[in-house]
């Protein structure tokens, strides 16, 4: 048996673009969740940089790919691996994802195990909660693991702007797709 994924067109990026600072950054993830839930996807969407340019974009394919991992920051991630023909990002540079919502239990781990070296979230995982999603058992003890590796951490930037794309994504009626 094959697994085929369609990763829309609309993923695409300008991968020359250079982004200044981490609202721009997150700016760009948002711009992803809001494109996702226009076409009928998940709120959620995320960019992976290096040397701050944009390599890899995600948003949630859940829905449309009837596949439970396929979360924004997971497709970013696969973009990111497939394109420089690694499992381990930490053997070709500094990479950053930039996630709209603070991830959920499994993109930490996908986060860990990728070699990203630094995680920037805009709504936290109440946000997204309180909307209905079930960010599985993510802890204090969750991020200080992943700090305890050396990865970065930041939450908030521009939270409230994403808090506005989930509850427009639950006003519309949008699905909730965890248990």
């Amino acid at each position: 048996m094959n697994i085929k994924i369609e990763i829309p067109e609309w993923l695409q990026i300008d991968t020359e673009q250079i982004f200044t600072n981490e609202k721009e950054k997150m700016k760009l993830a948002i711009e992803f969740a809001k494109k996702s839930i226009d076409r009928g996807g998940g709120p959620f969407g995320a960019v992976i940089f290096l040397d701050n340019k944009a390599i890899a974009a995600g948003a949630n394919l859940v829905v449309k790919e009837k596949l439970s991992i396929l979360h924004a920051e997971i497709v970013a991630i696969m973009l990111a691996q497939k394109k420089f023909k690694t499992y381990d990002l930490s053997k070709i540079g500094l990479f950053e994802l930039y996630s709209s919502s603070e991830p959920c239990a499994m993109c930490l781990g996908a986060i860990l195990w990728s070699g990203i070296k630094s995680v920037v979230f805009g709504a936290k995982r109440e946000d997204a909660m309180a909307v209905g999603f079930d960010e599985g058992p993510v802890f204090e003890q969750s991020w200080e693991y992943l700090q305890n590796k050396g990865i970065k951490v930041k939450g908030g930037v521009l939270r409230n702007q994403v808090k506005d794309i989930l509850l427009l994504y639950k006003k519309t009626g949008g699905v909730i797709y965890s248990p």
